[in-house]
Order: C-alpha cells, then sequence, then structure tokens
C-alpha cells in the first residue's frame, strides 16, 4: 500500500480508496473512485499538503472533484485539480468565501492540534482557503457516469446549504460528508446550518435502497449500514421532543451524535 508522509491511504477495494489526515483533530478523510473513463474525487481535504502526490500514484485517469459541501477542510486542494464541481446553493461560498467564516478563525483551525511532521510549504499564519469558480454545478438526482460505476448526486443539507451525499449505487456505497458520521458530533450549532433540515437529510439518505456501507468524511472509515436507520429514528425522536433547533445542545445516539 502507498505510504505518505502526511495522508494516509487505505484501500477500500482495487478502485475506491480513502485519503486521509489523521495527522490534524479533524481526522478528515477524502475519497478518489476509479472507474473506466475517468475518476472522482470526492473532497480534496485540508489543503496542509498537496493531495495530489497521492492521487497522481493511484490513477492516470482524469480527475473530477465532486464537492460535498464548501468548509475549508473539504476543499483544500481544489486548486491542484481542472474540473470542479459543487452544489448550486453553496457555489456563492466557493467562489466568496464562507458565510460567517473569518480567516482568523480558519487560521487558528486550520493550524490548531497537528500531530504530524507538515511541508514546508504549509504556513498557517498565511494560509488562505481555496476560492475559485466550479467547473460546473450538481443538483438533486444528478448522475455522473465512469463507465462502470455510476454515482448519484443527492442534496443532503443542514450542515451546510449545498451539502451532498453520493451513492455510487455500483458497489452500494454511500459518501455522507458531514451530513452522518461516529465518534464526534456532527455539527449544526452555528448560524449556516440548519438543524431541522440536517433531520430531514437523514430520512432522507435512510430511505435509499442498497446501501452496504457508509463513508463519512471524519473519524471511522466505512460504517455499516444499520446507522441509515438509527439516524432516521433519531432524527423522528428529535422532532417529536422538538429538540432539532439551535441551542439544544449535543444528542447522542446509537453510533453517532449531533451538536444543535
Amino acid at each position: 500500500m502507498l505510504t505518505d508522509d502526511w495522508f494516509t491511504v487505505e484501500r477500500i477495494d482495487a478502485v475506491t480508496f480513502a485519503i486521509s489526515e489523521y495527522g490534524h483533530w479533524e481526522k478528515v478523510h477524502s475519497f478518489l473512485l476509479i472507474g473506466e473513463k475517468k475518476a472522482v474525487l470526492i473532497d480534496t481535504g485540508l489543503g496542509i499538503d498537496d493531495i495530489t502526490r497521492v492521487t497522481d500514484q493511484l490513477t492516470t485517469l482524469p480527475i473530477y472533484v465532486i464537492t460535498t459541501h464548501v468548509h475549508t477542510d473539504h476543499i483544500g486542494g481544489h486548486g491542484s485539480f481542472e474540473h470542479i464541481y459543487v452544489h448550486r446553493a453553496d457555489q456563492r461560498w466557493l467562489t466568496k468565501g464562507i458565510d460567517g467564516l473569518s480567516i482568523e478563525q480558519v487560521r487558528k483551525g486550520i493550524s490548531k492540534e497537528i500531530t504530524k511532521p507538515v511541508p514546508p510549504s504549509f504556513d498557517p499564519e498565511t494560509y488562505e482557503p481555496f476560492t475559485g469558480e466550479p467547473t460546473g454545478l450538481l443538483e438533486d438526482g444528478d448522475m455522473i457516469d465512469l463507465g462502470n460505476r455510476k454515482l448519484h448526486i443527492i442534496h443532503t443539507p443542514g450542515h451546510s446549504p449545498g451539502h451532498i451525499s453520493i451513492f455510487d449505487e455500483t458497489n452500494g456505497y454511500l459518501f455522507t460528508g458531514d451530513t452522518l458520521y461516529d465518534e464526534t458530533p456532527v455539527y449544526a450549532f452555528y448560524p449556516s446550518t440548519d438543524p431541522g433540515a440536517l433531520i430531514e437529510s437523514w430520512e432522507k439518505i435512510a430511505a435509499l435502497k442498497g446501501v452496504t456501507k457508509v463513508f463519512g468524511s471524519h473519524n471511522s472509515v466505512g460504517l455499516d449500514p444499520e446507522i441509515l436507520m438509527e439516524a432516521k429514528n433519531a432524527a423522528i425522536f428529535l422532532r417529536e421532543h422538538d429538540l432539532a433547533r439551535f441551542g439544544t445542545g449535543i444528542h447522542e445516539f446509537n453510533g453517532f451524535s449531533v451538536k444543535f
């Protein structure tokens, strides 16, 4: 398996890889999906180091970046790729910057709790989040054909207005971004989030048929599909008890938690 000073590469199958940044407190994952005609990279990580050093070793196919959402830890390497796609509702954040997030906040978050050596090119005091025009915009229901695998775009707002999940129906892999993951709370407590929309998104992905594995963008790589039913039950509970709103705190469920 490929080894790297900053990135950890985990082979999910022969044509699917998790590219993780465990040296940073956010433990963010990007995912490379290789098809017959092209490859898709789901997010590009923090931008602390050059993710193309890894992707270039894994495929020679053209790489199309699909952005789950426009937060700093998911778009850090976007500038290294020619083809970038984002949901329409997050387009302005990609081109103009993320609402309500100052450069001071970004630099503070990117520099804390780093446990691996970083490259000389990384300086948190001058770090700038990626901004730029996307190649194209994504909508709910779009399908991306890689030749031998089909990816379905699912609009799952809540964590951000234009957050998407990606369902690889050929393999049953569901990539949920920051809509659902384990260990640390899913965030929906700051002004640009929407707690009500988030729990609706849980119900939406729980209704999918044929999911074999769930891949969130943080912490564990690969969760059993039963977590989707847990999320659906959590949505029902939070709605019935009027808890899906700002200020109600952290709510823990079987296998995951959320912070409103």
